[in-house]
């Protein structure tokens, strides 16, 4: 009789606090025989949650070709094997190659999702992106550098809709990332950059388009940042004589009659 195995788990890990995993997230961890994490960002802390006989091995030195036959091997030794990844995996989580790769092999999989650096950032500075009236609008994106992006998605072009924006992995580019923001939205449009946001050494810097590049020098941080920009970061007056129809006395829904 054919061994009843599991499917793999790709699991996001959350932006670095281990209390910031799903819930269904934490389980898939605490069943875990082998846990195969992205240990050049996921925090050692978040494998708290894992079993005390759970084998844990990093992927940092891995190329696409070991992980997929750690994976497949894991599965076919009837291990339940968890993919954890950082932040949610389906963002910038190079996911699709795996699980292509996997359907080559016949290995079944689902997917727990994760909360992304950008919503941490926002819970730890107390903003919203969606700002009524200003922005209804936020773009989750990256600079091309090593790796490029289409033309289309050019940060420059992004940028056009001044909309509220999360730019990932581009720390090491902030010259560029400065110019374009400064050109975009103007020079002294307020800025913020979240380093390793919810982790212990946490650090949210404020700064304006023209100075990005210099308060990242002057921070020292050219990695594991997320670049904010947008009308959320503005100040809250103006915000006061917009408000949301949601909760609006005078407009009603489905909900409630005014």
């Amino acid at each position: 009789m054919k061994k009843e195995t599991s499917p793999i788990v790709f699991c996001g890990a959350g932006p670095g606090d281990p209390e910031l995993i799903t819930v269904k997230g934490q389980r898939a961890l605490q069943r875990a025989d082998l846990v195969l994490y992205t240990g050049s960002l996921v925090p050692e802390s978040a494998l708290v949650w894992t079993a005390k006989h759970a084998e844990r091995i990093s992927s940092a030195a891995m190329n696409l070709d070991q992980i997929v036959a750690t994976l497949v091997q894991a599965h076919a030794a009837g291990k339940r094997v968890v993919r954890l990844h950082t932040g949610d995996p389906s963002l910038y989580g190079a996911i699709a190659e795996q699980m292509e790769k996997l359907d080559m092999h016949a290995v079944p999989y689902t997917v727990i999702p994760g909360v992304t650096a950008a919503f941490a950032a926002a819970a730890s500075m107390g903003i919203e992106y969606t700002v009524p009236e200003k922005s209804q609008t936020l773009i989750l994106t990256r600079m091309a550098g090593r790796t490029p992006v289409p033309a289309a998605e050019d940060l420059a072009l992004l940028a056009q809709h001044k909309s509220s924006m999360a730019i990932y992995l581009s720390a090491a580019l902030a010259d560029r990332v400065a110019e374009v923001l400064a050109e975009a939205y103007g020079p002294n449009a307020p800025c913020a950059v979240a380093y390793k946001v919810s982790h212990p050494e946490e650090k949210i810097v404020m700064t304006r388009a023209a100075d990005l590049a210099g308060a990242l020098r002057t921070a020292g941080i050219d990695r594991h940042a997320l670049i904010l920009v947008g009308p959320a970061l503005g100040r809250r007056p103006d915000v006061d004589s917009v408000r949301s129809k949601l909760y609006d006395r005078g407009f009603s829904h489905g909900y409630r009659t005014s």
